[in-house]
């Protein structure tokens, strides 16, 4: 009876230990539809798009991460013909990011001239040395934030008034804009729930970063690139942001959208990320942050 009553009490013990030692993933990845994908399928895919938008959560190490891993293995099948973009970087800083890449300077002459983000060192730089490594183009995409300040202060209208160098680093003039879309709609109701007013300037102020990211990618994209394109998630979810500038601008691109989301559990992905991407990254809520 001893035997036995030990028998048990150890197979219980040995099932209460596997079950509280589940495996604990640092991410899960699903296709649009909540269906769980292969990394590999989602590399295979980004083979094949012109435009691959990987859409970070800024302080998520798991983006970053993959960011990296899938630059690389894009680099492994298309070679040269890949091209780098991000939000992080503003069109007027174009020239000392270019010149780094050549190595005309160095990373502090690099960290004096252009406006680097905070984390820049962390989740950034990996990106920026695989291009010099490799020889591959690197766009700086986004709107000077200056610009993009005066906008939400004062509205499109002030942007005419900027002398033609400034204008130069915007999207052309006038940019379309349609305050109806979907996530400029949720920014005013955030707005309006956050005690503020609900000014459409403040959706005007996302469009102008949009569009100006959308018109660089249409600018220096090549027939026969492969380019990626790094940006906060907002900008690119729904296939909105970004993406519907850049379907004004060039028609007609083969599209790839990834996005990122937390949560709770990994299990499946919670309904209201669903569709927000052809692929989404989900990671969990206690992940470390970056900063």
């Amino acid at each position: 009876m001893k035997l036995n009553i030990s028998l048990t009490t150890a197979l219980f013990l040995c099932a209460s230990l596997a079950v509280s030692a589940q495996d604990k993933p640092a991410y899960k990845l699903f296709d649009a539809k909540g269906k769980t994908a292969k990394y590999q399928k989602l590399a295979k895919e980004a083979q094949q798009a012109d435009v691959i938008f990987f859409g970070e959560l800024h302080n998520n190490p798991i983006a970053h991460w993959l960011q990296l891993e899938l630059c690389r293995n894009l680099y492994e099948a298309v070679s040269d013909k890949l091209a780098l973009g991000a939000e992080m970087f503003e069109a007027d800083n174009q020239a000392p990011l270019d010149d780094y890449l050549a190595g005309r300077i160095d990373d502090k002459a690099f960290g004096e001239q252009a406006r680097l983000w905070n984390n820049y060192k962390t989740d950034y730089k990996p990106l920026v040395e695989l291009a010099r490594e490799k020889g591959l183009p690197f766009t700086a995409t986004n709107v000077p934030r200056k610009y993009a300040s005066l906008v939400f202060r004062q509205g499109f209208e002030a942007l005419d008034t900027l002398p033609a160098e400034a204008k130069a680093h915007l999207a052309p003039l006038p940019i379309p804009f349609d305050i109806n879309l979907p996530g400029y709609q949720k920014m005013m109701e955030m707005m309006a729930g956050h005690g503020g007013g609900a000014s459409e300037n403040f959706p005007k102020a996302q469009a102008i970063k949009d569009a100006t990211m959308a018109h660089f990618i249409h600018q220096n994209w090549q027939t026969g690139q492969t380019f990626i394109h790094f940006n906060g998630a907002y900008h690119s979810d729904n296939y909105e942001g970004i993406i519907w500038y850049l379907n004004q601008y060039r028609p007609g691109l083969r599209i790839l959208t990834i996005t990122t989301v937390e949560q709770g559990s990994l299990d499946k992905l919670e309904a209201e990320h669903q569709s927000k991407a052809d692929f989404i990254i989900a990671v969990p809520e206690a992940m470390t942050k970056t900063y």
